[in-house]
């Protein structure tokens, strides 16, 4: 339909308004299903905390989404039990054979020191796009604003594709209060100083989602989204929901099927 005046979203492949979906065990056929319809509204794909060293039919599970041109990796709490036991080149030699080209190196659970990770992340980029991540799932560690942007613009400057805000797949840390409540000023500073196109934001609930659209734009990166929430997700980039209704009113730039441009 293109009757509508509506937000301007970008196409696949997309550098930047992101839809990155985690994956805890969705079954193949249920996916197939899934991804016939939305393959086009999501471009990542992440296989939930350390869930890929138990799921069944990975390799077809992989494929499938990299048929439906959606970039699969696994959880950083993979890639961290793999460092805690010193397993990373039998874990590479694990992504090299699934054909998986992206990394996530995080330290949501385990405290890795910046230079230890941004070493690893200097090998990595060679074979792999890396996605590192920033904050801990630990709701009793509050780093300072300033030590989040600091650690993001090294990361980026390190060779990063993208830095992952730490929100959990509930919604209630780093980023977030226990409650769940989105730490307002706190985005609004990082966003201001930092490019928010290299940042992607977990945003796992409906209002979270919808906070970082009307405060960044439609073209926000968002990042654990639930399979089943994508065709939602995507109506609110659009301004087709009460909380983003009004998107097309406050942006310049949107779809118009009148226009001549």
């Amino acid at each position: 339909m293109d009757f509508l005046k509506i937000p301007e979203r970008t196409s696949r492949p997309r550098t930047y308004g992101l839809t990155s979906v985690i994956d805890f065990g969705t079954p193949l056929g249920e996916l197939k299903h899934i991804l016939t319809d939305y393959s086009h509204i999501i471009d990542i794909a992440k296989i939930g905390i350390g869930s890929a060293y138990v799921t069944p039919n990975l390799k077809e599970k992989i494929q499938l989404y990299k048929e439906n041109g959606i970039k699969p990796y696994c959880g950083g709490t993979f890639f961290e039990k793999c460092f805690y036991q010193n397993k990373i080149p039998e874990y590479l030699q694990l992504l090299q054979e699934l054909d998986i080209e992206w990394i996530e190196i995080s330290n949501g659970t385990l405290d890795i020191p910046l230079s230890e990770r941004l070493y690893l992340i200097s090998q990595l980029r060679k074979d792999f796009h890396v996605i590192a991540e920033v904050g801990s799932k630990d709701h009793d560690k509050d780093m300072p604003i300033s030590e989040w942007k600091k650690e993001i613009m090294i990361l980026l400057e390190a060779g990063c594709d993208y830095v992952i805000t730490e929100g959990r797949d509930s919604g209630t840390s780093g980023i977030y209060e226990r409650n769940g409540t989105v730490k307002h000023g706190f985005i609004r500073e990082l966003t201001d100083s930092i490019d928010s196109k290299k940042i992607i934001f977990e945003a796992p609930t409906a209002k979270q989602q919808m906070y970082f659209i009307n405060e960044v734009g439609a073209n926000v990166n968002l990042g654990n989204i639930k399979l089943h929430d994508v065709l939602v997700l995507e109506a609110q980039r659009c301004g087709l929901r009460s909380e983003t209704f009004f998107m097309e009113d406050e942006n310049a730039n949107y779809l118009n099927p009148t226009s001549t441009n």
